[in-house]
This record gives C-alpha cells, structure tokens and sequence, in this order.
C-alpha cells in the first residue's frame, strides 16, 4: 500500500513538472507575430514555384522552453497573393488573392527554434487546397495546368506578345494558373504565366538558364484566335541558394552548386506525371530533415493537461515538499495535509462577501487562440 501511493505521488509531481515548460501566449502577441512573420518568409523562401503567401491567420502556438533553446511550435493560414514567387515585389505590396477567383490556401505546421533572440524554422509541414468558400455561378473556374486547350492559349498569347517585342523572343518558363468562364459568346479563357528571355534554334525556343536574362509575368484573356495579353517584365531576378531550397514541385538541385535559378521550363503537359494535374501549385508538403518530434498533431486532450499541469502547479506550491516526504518507500501510505487556521479581519472577511457577491454571472474565458483574421 505504501509503496503505491508513494509510485502515484511521484507520478503525479513527475508529469506536472514534465509538462510546466509549456507557455501558450496569446496568438495575436507580439511574440506569436514574430515568429508567425518568420514561417512565412521561410516558406516563401522554399516554394520556387507559383505564387507568394500571406499569413491570414495564427491559429495555435506552443513554446518548450528548453536549455538549448526554446522550440516554437505554430499552427497557421496563408493565403496565395497574385505576386509570382520570381516577382521582386515584396510581399507586403503584393494582394491577396480573393475568394470570387479561386483563392488558394496553406494550412502549416511550423517548427522554429530559438537561440541567442534569433528564430529559425527547422521543419514544417503543408496541406494546399482550394478555398470552396463564395463560389459563384457563372465565375471563372479554376483549369488544371496541363489542360491541353487552355496551354493552347497561352503559347497562342504569347507569339502575340513577341510579335510586339523587337530585338528579343520570349518563351513560357512557367504557368502559374489557367482558367475559362462561359460567356455570351462562348467559353475564354484566362491565364498567368511567367516568360523568359530565350534562345531560338529554327522554330524551337527554350528560355534562357542565367540569372541576368529578362524575365516577366504575362496575363491574358479571350481565345486562341481572339484574346488581350499584357506582361510586365521583372526589374530583377534573385538567386535562389541551392542548399536551402526544398521544393515539392521540382527536382533537388546540385549539391555542389551555391546558387540556382528555378527549373529551366516548368510547363504542365499531358504526358507528365498525375500530380500535375492539379489547378495550382503547392507549398511544399513535408521538410523535416532533423526528424522532429514536434511535427506530430497533438491531441485537444494533451493541450487541456498543459493548461491543468499549469494551474494545479501554481495553486499547489508545496509538491515539492510532498515528492521529498514521498521519496522514501517506508513513509506512511496518508499523505500528510497541513491545515493552518488563522483569524481574519472582520473587514476582509465582509469585503470578500462583498466580492463574492457582486459576481453572480459567470466570467467567460477570454481565448487566447486562434488570432485575428487578417483578410477572410
């Protein structure tokens, strides 16, 4: 008997203490921001394909503190924007995307570590999906990006486009969407697709595969026969660092090489694999080189013993003194309770009558997750 409850008490003060390196801040605190702010420039960083994302909502954080540094666990929502990842344009400038357009959502799991004030992502995990949310009848719908008739279009849209350039000839290096919407004289098309300076031979164009060749972002509308195009070159055109990138939508780069441009040609064909049959490009779904615990969903249930271990811990300070009168094996089975009785002040004792009376209604807790909604 006795060894038992002394197993449970121990048990008891072990989990408590397990689980009091736990902080859950507020998910709109300056802290959550930061690190929220991080993630996202990081996964931007590694999609090397499509478009840009916004945060649009924090929706859980958890921080282990640890001796080697604190990790930060975050839960959160992007939103693609209609700035290409090659678009120099910074994310703050760039718009999101709205939901009468299709827009496009990133639902991450993110992993950052702290050490000396700098946070740095060490893994996360990504799920894109269409936002179903708002359609409307009659509105563009989204094409996959290797839909013969509308690829079709693009390449008719862009002879256009080279028919108005003198001195140099573009070639597609990369659809970024494709479209159609029924109209009263039939179904046209919409693209937005990315161009680059390029190398003809005879007939054959194949864009140039150098970071200072002309690049640019061209929209275009109508049909094959009839259509509007519009493109709007990019001033400047960063590297990427090869060692760093980990994209799902193309092959890893050369390990021996410090810098990379994107893939040469990027086109959704028919002949190429079924995963490029979707309407829009993914963030990358998994990057978890260090094998981190952290990734794996914790259940509402583990997140309800982290807020109880908390309170229990500060409402009970003396566990401490228990865990030592319970180290010893042949202690008593009763768990001794101290029980101090003192005179209060007439005063404090009608005040908190008082007190206790005011509050008739239930106080309900303010949530601390998830955060604000920064755009819908």
């Amino acid at each position: 008997m006795n060894f038992l409850a002394t197993t449970l008490i121990l048990g008891l003060v072990a989990g408590l203490w397990a689980q009091i390196n736990v902080i859950r801040p507020k998910c709109d605190s300056v802290e959550a921001e930061e690190a929220a702010l991080v993630a996202q420039d990081y996964l931007n960083a590694q999609h090397t394909h499509g478009y840009k994302y916004a945060l649009n909502r924090i929706e859980d954080i958890k921080i282990y503190t640890k001796p080697d540094g604190d990790i930060y666990v975050l839960e959160v929502d992007l939103l693609e924007t209609n700035c290409h990842v090659l678009d120099p344009t910074p994310l703050a400038n760039c718009t999101v995307r709205p939901k009468i357009l299709t827009a496009i959502e990133g639902d991450c799991d993110v992993v950052l570590k702290k050490v000396g004030g700098v946070l740095t992502v060490i893994a996360f995990k990504c799920k894109t999906d269409e936002s179903t949310e708002d359609l409307c009848l009659g509105c563009a719908t989204l094409l996959p990006l290797n839909h013969t008739a509308a690829l079709e279009f693009v390449q008719a849209s862009l002879a256009t486009f080279n028919n108005m350039t003198v001195n140099v000839t573009y070639a597609v290096k990369e659809v970024g969407r494709m479209s159609s919407q029924v109209v009263s004289r039939g179904a046209i098309f919409f693209a937005e697709y990315v161009v680059a300076e390029a190398n003809c031979t005879e007939d054959v164009c194949t864009p140039l595969h150098d970071p200072v060749a002309v690049r640019g972002f061209c929209t275009a509308r109508g049909l094959s026969t009839d259509h509007t195009v519009d493109c709007k070159m990019f001033p400047t055109l960063m590297p990427v660092d090869a060692k760093t990138v980990v994209d799902s939508n193309t092959t890893a780069a050369d390990s021996n090489s410090t810098a990379a441009m994107p893939s040469v040609v990027h086109i959704h064909l028919s002949s190429q694999s079924p995963k490029h049959g979707l309407k829009h490009h993914q963030l990358t779904a998994l990057h978890n080189p260090q094998r981190s615990d952290f990734l794996s969903a914790e259940s509402a249930e583990s997140v309800e013993r982290v807020t109880l271990a908390s309170t229990v811990a500060a409402a009970h300070p003396s566990l401490d003194s228990i865990a030592g009168s319970s180290s010893d094996s042949s202690a008593s089975a009763e768990v001794p309770v101290m029980v101090v009785k003192r005179d209060l002040p007439a005063a404090t004792i009608s005040s908190v009558i008082d007190t206790t009376a005011t509050h008739t209604d239930p106080i309900a807790p303010v949530p601390v997750c998830p955060g604000r909604v920064r755009f819908f």
